[in-house]
């Protein structure tokens, strides 16, 4: 049993979790993974291992709510234990000195970002950080990051907080600008890494992307995670998550990211009315 150290609320409906789990703690690289069973009855969910204290043996996962178990993670408290955390999985990101790094990160993604840049910092690159969100209430991880950023940039799409717009709005005034660029890295949202992706593309800047497919083993196994890239099916557990995004079917993954919406929407209507009969029962 994996037990809960520690929980902060980030955001609306966004949760920051610490997670006694000294093993994957101490192997862990950026880029990598967990998939969690809160319980024998729960589905298991990939979660990015956004931080770990390899001396406390903790690693730290941003979850936001979207479901029916990410409903019922959020209602556990320091002190309960999750059933199953296991990884690291995943391949971890490469990193090394490439010049000009720009991180970006959308919504809740921004947390599969962070980890990422901090080791693109670490390696000596001159760093970019662009988090975009739909409201200034959704941004997380803020001023943690600014403490390793070179240069720090927000949008949000109402324009609350930063500059109004898109991240590639952001990406696409410093290109115009002249920055140059050696490497982009994108997480969040399939539309958005898309059009991150086209950009970068038109500009010839090496793009990588984090896929954030279904996935169920995280061995490769199952085969759901399965994703097109470059014209040949790869797994985003075992090849991934990372991958050219130059070269990603974005509209098939998005296709493929839809294809449990119905369940999805009826299992959490079920655990909410579940939670409501008990309600009642009290």
């Amino acid at each position: 049993m994996n037990q809960i150290i520690d929980k902060k609320r980030l955001a609306e409906g966004i949760n920051l979790f610490e997670i006694e789990a000294p093993l994957i703690a101490r192997k862990r690289k950026p880029g990598q993974f967990v998939i969690i069973r809160i319980d024998e009855n729960g589905e298991r969910i990939p979660l990015t291992i956004a931080d770990v204290n390899k001396e406390k043996g903790i690693i730290t996962i941003v979850v936001q709510v979207v479901g029916k178990t990410t409903e019922h993670l959020g209602t556990l408290s320091p002190g309960d234990s999750l059933l199953d955390v296991v990884g690291p999985l995943g391949q971890p990101t490469h990193i090394e000195k490439f010049g000009t790094v720009v991180a970006i990160g959308g919504g809740v993604g921004h947390a599969v970002c962070f980890p990422i840049a901090k080791g693109m910092k670490d390696a000596g690159n001159y760093l970019i950080t662009i988090v975009g969100a739909r409201t200034k209430g959704l941004i997380i991880l803020e001023e943690e990051t600014k403490k390793f950023s070179d240069e720090f940039y927000i949008t949000t799409d109402d324009g609350s907080y930063g500059k109004k717009g898109l991240v590639t709005d952001q990406l696409k005034e410093l290109l115009e600008g002249g920055k140059k660029i050696d490497l982009v890295l994108a997480a969040g949202p399939a539309i958005m890494m898309k059009f991150v992706s086209l950009m970068t593309k038109e500009y010839g800047i090496k793009t990588i992307v984090s896929l954030n497919s279904i996935m169920v083993d995280g061995t490769g196994m199952c085969g759901v995670c399965r994703v097109e890239v470059g014209g040949k099916t790869k797994f985003a557990c075992v090849d991934g998550p990372e991958f050219d995004g130059h070269e990603v079917n974005y509209d098939l993954l998005m296709k493929r990211l839809a294809t449990y919406k119905e369940e999805e929407k009826l299992a959490y209507d079920r655990y909410m009315q579940k939670i409501k009969d008990k309600g009642k029962e009290m």
